[in-house]
């Protein structure tokens, strides 16, 4: 009788096949994008632990809880590992969302011409062999308290992996879409959700508002732009000790302080545009106020938005074929003729967007011309952990300072329209961004653990002589802006609440 393996024995030699068989171009790319030295040599031992650790429980788990079925599993993922792979060694794919989109909308037809000798050998050596090995062993399962210290032992071994390795997180950020497109078996996985996350994202239905109608014909424009990663307390408006804002100080602009509701951009950017906090998906501002016959733009050099449905949807490559004199590098081109827009529109509603990703890191220092680099040395390094704190400071001042004039160039586009119009400039920021304070950098703390820093944002007024004043306020928050914005251009429905209007 064939003598039975340790569940903990076969649950290593998979987690260690794993490792050795299909991670190569993942740890090409690590030895690439470290840095040389010790922290270096700690990223690079941190991810053979974290992969070993994660791959052993999940194995265990599926073993133990599944029997058959976690052996099916695991399986036809060394299968999937090999054909995975064999792609990317060929093909120089990334696993991403994007990637399992092809996978599932490619016919047989087509799949089949991809595969030849090489795929095979793949298949067989790294794929078939291997689950055949799993699937023919007999296993000792043990008892219910080897369960659960061994599952417990290999997942605190990742948590205390991960939180040791904090300082570094902005460099796993930066570099996670090309690591995690690598990672085996968890790209196809997690991106095959992703992928099918989005089809149900693109294929749901927003829930239509009361229908809204406009008080008069009277012409008035209200331009929302929509900043990226700015926190308030680096803007002088605020009483912050740099000059950053030294056009705004003089462009009669209300500046209130006011919080994210979340501290990534996909959220944040949903709660500028929502009438309410809601996970639900309503119809957005622009959305409702297209479908009530307002003329809306929207301008992004960033992502994030939720699905619009508009006409006017310009990014930057379309920017810089109206436009083929601007800088497509730089959110200027945004600003580009915005007041020929509202003169050319033959609407007398119109709300134009700006999303803008000028202070997005970790290259600040190259979200802004030569011109607006005021406060100098800057950080020029993406290691931001490593970098010299004032550099870094002086970086990402910069892009407020660019921020200021990007802000500054709107207000004046607006006052030069006729007098007939009034126009209102609303600037405010999807979230803040940690500089090193608690040694955290950029931002995407859980809103409930995150720092001031990546929650308190600028929220920032212009109207026009004779528009609605700005009622004086304590704070403000993202949800203000659906309501004011309906406010100024004289929109009414059911769901308008004159409490969170910002105007008089």
């Amino acid at each position: 009788m064939k003598k039975k393996i340790k569940l903990s024995t076969i649950s290593l030699i998979i987690s260690l096949f794993t490792l050795v068989a299909y991670h190569k171009p993942f740890f090409s790319v690590v030895l690439e994008k470290v840095e040389h030295g010790f922290n270096g040599v700690f990223i690079t031992a941190s991810l053979v632990l974290v992969m070993l650790a994660l791959n052993y429980f999940f194995c265990y788990l599926l073993l133990w809880a599944g029997r058959g079925v976690g052996r099916g599993i695991i399986a036809a993922s060394l299968i999937a590992d090999a054909v995975s792979l064999y792609f990317i060694n060929t093909y120089d794919v990334m696993i991403d969302a994007s990637m399992m989109g092809n996978v599932f909308n490619t016919r047989f037809s087509e799949a089949s011409g991809f595969f030849s000798g090489a795929a095979v050998a793949y298949v067989l050596l790294l794929g078939v062999l291997p689950a055949i090995y799993v699937c023919v062993q007999k296993i000792d399962f043990g008892q219910a308290k080897r369960f659960w210290s061994h599952t417990g032992v290999s997942f605190l071994t990742v948590i205390v992996l991960v939180f040791s390795n904090m300082a570094n997180w902005p460099w796993i950020d930066r570099n996670a879409t090309v690591l995690g497109s690598l990672l085996m078996p968890w790209s196809y996985t997690v991106n095959t959700f992703r992928y099918y996350g989005q089809v149900r994202e693109r294929n749901r239905e927003e829930i239509l508002l009361p229908d809204a109608t406009f008080r008069n014909d009277d012409k008035a424009v209200f331009v929302l732009i929509i900043g990226e990663s700015a926190r308030r307390d680096h803007f002088s408006l605020y009483g912050y000790g740099r000059k950053t804002n030294p056009m705004l100080e003089n462009d009669g602009v209300v500046a209130i302080p006011a919080e994210s509701a979340a501290t990534y951009t996909t959220a944040g950017v949903k709660a500028i545009l929502d009438h309410k906090e809601t996970d639900k998906l309503y119809e957005i501002l622009p959305n409702y106020l297209f479908r009530a016959g307002a003329d809306v733009l929207w301008r992004t050099s960033n992502w994030g938005e939720p699905p619009l449905h508009i006409e006017k949807v310009q990014n930057m490559s379309a920017l810089k074929e109206k436009y083929p004199d601007g800088d497509d590098r730089y959110d200027g081109l945004l600003t580009e003729g915005l007041s020929e827009e509202v003169l050319s529109s033959g609407n007398s509603k119109l709300l134009i967007v700006l999303h803008t990703s000028t202070s997005h890191g970790p290259t600040y220092n190259k979200r802004y011309p030569p011109e607006f680099e005021v406060f100098t040395p800057v950080c020029t390094t993406v290691e931001m952990s490593k970098a010299d704190h004032d550099e870094l400071m002086n970086s990402y001042d910069n892009t407020i300072v660019y921020t200021d004039a990007l802000i500054h160039d709107v207000i004046r586009q607006m006052k030069s329209l006729p007098s007939e119009w009034k126009s209102c400039v609303l600037y405010v920021s999807d979230h803040g961004e940690s500089l090193g304070e608690g040694n955290l950098y950029m931002h995407g703390v859980p809103i409930a653990l995150a720092p001031k820093e990546q929650y308190e944002i600028p929220f920032i007024v212009w109207t026009s002589e004779g528009a609605d004043a700005v009622r004086e306020m304590e704070s403000a928050v993202q949800y203000n802006v659906f309501h004011s914005a309906m406010d100024f251009l004289g929109a009414d429905s059911g769901i308008y609440d004159a409490n969170m209007s910002i105007f008089r």
